[in-house]
Formats: C-alpha cells, structure tokens, sequence
C-alpha cells in the first residue's frame, strides 16, 4: 500500500471513531436498568447517560430529564463526561492535522514535513482512542460490579448499555486509525554511489562566470648579467697552453 493509501485508510478509520465517539457521548444508554413488576403494565426501561436519564413506560411513553447537577452522577460518569468531551477535541484536532499534512494536499511543500505533520496527527488520534477507553472500560467495571453485589436491590441492578459497546468500537478504530497514519515515515535521504539508491542527478550548466577572473604576467626574477647579441664573450681568466711537452708527465 501506498503512502497515499494509507493515510486515505487512517483518516476514514479515524474519522468513523471520531463519530462512534461523539454518539457514545450523546446518546443516554450507558447503563440500562429493566424492572417488571407483578403486572406487565407497571413494567419500565430506565436508561442512564451522561447528560441526561430517560425512563421508557410499557405503555410506549418515554420521559427524559436533563441532569442538572453533576454531583448527581457517579465517580465514573463525572469522569467520563470530562475524558470524553477531551476525546472529541483531540480527535477532531488530530483529524484536521492529518489531513492538513496528507501528501495529496499542498498545504505544506516539503514531503518530509508533510510527513511529520501526519505522524503528530496520528499521534493526537492514538491519545483520543486512550482516553475514550479509559472511561469505557471503568463505567463498565462499575456496572458489572454493582450487578453481581449481592446487597444491590433488584430493582437498581443496571446492565451495559449500547453506549459502552460503541464506545470500545470507537476507541478501536481511533486506535488503528492512529496506529496507519503514524507509520507515514519521511523519505530518506539519498545516498548517492551506494547499490539501491538512484544515480546523482544532473545539475545545468549555468554558462561561464560573468566576471573572470584577471590573470597577471609571470614574475621572473632578472639576470645576473644583461645579455646583448651584438656584445663579445671575453673569458674571465686568461688561457695559456704551454710551449712545449715533457714525456715524463704521461710516464
């Protein structure tokens, strides 16, 4: 897969988290309570959420109320009010920075900042998917402990409700969203003569230099004697050859 595939792959996985985080957040199912009394009619479905509690009657009637207080939530769901509202902006933050760096935009000129900018992109999308978990994962603990509390009244055992199992999808795909587009690694340097790397590019001849450079004569040091063609040579000590020759000096 290409690098422009794979960023592509990143950002829709990211963003189909970044959407399965904001239903998680909205919609008030992160527990659902169930109670039939003696008569079917006195039956009720009573969803739990972090913004607001509906109750739905038998009959078809629902009533929601808007939580008014945040003291009136649980430990978990005060957190998970606070980790998931910080979820969306990081997502949407790293969405908007990954796309911003992606190599089929020209936001950015250089491949290797491109690159750069995706993998801290990638890196925002991977922290979204970790707190998006966090607080999943503890409102579920929560759940399953006060269900299985023996001293718990049967008509306050909760379940999980949808907004859990959405919210582990969400965090998922944030998470392998993140995890593609970090592994959008800047090109390498080349590295020229080397076996595997392309020959070293040609460059133009831009003409000669506008302002040579200027030569000067040769420096030659001047004679010890000045010369003239017309002069006589006259040796500096005089020659005699001898008048006559003894034997005795080749014996």
């Amino acid at each position: 897969m290409g690098r422009i595939g794979k960023e592509v792959a990143g950002q829709v996985i990211s963003f189909i988290g970044l959407v399965g985080a904001a239903v998680t957040c909205g919609i008030p199912m992160w527990r659902v309570t169930s109670y039939i009394g003696a008569n079917i009619v006195t039956g009720q479905i009573v969803w739990d959420g972090l913004w607001m509690n509906c109750i739905m009657q038998s009959t078809g009637q629902m009533q929601c109320r808007l939580n008014d207080s945040v003291m009136r939530l649980g430990r978990d769901l005060q957190a998970a009010r606070a980790l998931v509202v910080i979820t969306l902006v990081f997502g949407f933050v790293g969405f908007i920075v990954s796309f911003i760096g992606a190599k089929c935009t020209g936001c950015v000129k250089s491949d290797t900042s491109k690159a750069k900018v995706v993998i801290v992109g990638g890196c925002l999308i991977i922290f979204a998917g970790i707190l998006l978990l966090i607080p999943v994962c503890w409102s579920s603990a929560i759940t399953i402990t006060d269900f299985q509390n023996p001293l718990t009244i049967e008509t306050q055992r909760r379940e999980i409700g949808a907004s859990i199992y959405i919210g582990w999808a969400s965090a998922g795909l944030l998470l392998i969203g993140g995890i593609i587009l970090t592994t959008s690694c800047p090109p390498q340097k080349h590295m020229y003569g080397y076996p595997g790397y392309g020959p070293q590019p040609m460059y133009p001849y831009s003409g000669p230099v506008a302002t040579p450079a200027a030569y000067g004569p040769v420096y030659a040091p001047p004679p010890s004697r000045p010369y003239s063609g017309t002069g006589s040579y006259v040796a500096s000590k005089p020659y005699a050859a001898p008048t006559t020759y003894s034997p005795r000096q080749y014996l």
